[in-house]
């Protein structure tokens, strides 16, 4: 009887320790599949591995969709807090001196913090509670730079900071005649402008022009193309009559 019951329970044991060999971990697994673990710490350590290895790519602050809705006014909160800070600031900056707005600005972000921690650590006392420090989650985050995404940011300001070096080689070498023109023209309207506004009035005008023009163009935009058209029009048929009469210039396009 001992010998009949062994041989009925040995099926069992076999396959259950086929079944077990065949299990994730086991040599015969798919491809990808994380050995000596199961199913669902397969899983987690997988996701926790390509978290990883995505969060060392740089990513940018801002992306041109969100700068493109924040100036576009498509989140008035958000848009109306972005333009009042950096207004205040501008205007700030307009009326006393670098250093004592950055000294204003540090002591009433202090006077903020440490009011809140001063506050939530007499709740805590009175209610003898222990949640710990109120801005933990916030030290616990990690905004270490690695030294990838470092070199990463270098390398595409490098592109710009290039291409504005050779622009600047080109105007003032003058490679083409028209286009040092266009920037002394430009240049000699700027003598005139810094002699009514200063740097940060010009800050304070552009900003007022980067919140309000792409709102107006928005709205406005058939009847704005069609003069914008008209102008470049006649400025581009004044350039090349100023083209024409320039030998040089008409030589080279001639060629």
């Amino acid at each position: 009887m001992a010998e009949l019951s062994a041989a009925t329970q040995s099926p069992s044991v076999s396959s259950s320790s086929g079944a077990e060999s065949s299990a994730p971990g086991g040599g015969g697994g798919s491809p990808g599949a994380c050995p000596a673990l199961g199913a669902k710490s397969c899983g987690s350590s997988c996701a926790d591995s390509f978290v990883s290895s995505s969060s060392s790519q740089p990513v940018s602050i801002f992306s041109t969709s969100q700068v493109h809705d924040l100036i576009f006014w498509r989140d008035v909160k958000k848009t109306g807090f972005v333009f009042g800070t950096t207004l205040i600031m501008l205007l700030s900056l307009a009326a006393f001196s670098v250093i004592s707005v950055v000294s204003y600005l540090i002591l009433a972000l202090l006077s903020v913090t440490i009011s809140f921690r001063v506050y939530k650590s007499v709740i805590q006392a009175v209610q003898k509670s222990e949640e710990g420090h109120p801005f933990k989650a916030y030290l616990d985050v990690d905004i270490t730079l690695s030294s990838e995404a470092f070199h990463n940011y270098v390398n595409a300001a490098m592109v710009h900071i290039n291409k504005a070096l050779k622009l600047i080689i080109r105007l003032f070498l003058v490679e083409d005649l028209v286009d040092s023109l266009k920037l002394a023209v430009f240049m000699w309207l700027m003598t005139y402008v810094g002699a009514v506004f200063n740097g940060i009035t010009l800050l304070i005008l552009a900003e007022l022009l980067i919140f309000s023009v792409p709102v107006v163009y928005e709205k406005y935009k058939t009847q704005i193309d069609h003069y914008v058209g008209i102008a470049r029009d006649q400025t581009k048929s004044i350039v090349e009559k100023i083209q024409a009469k320039v030998p040089g210039i008409a030589k080279k396009k001639a060629e």
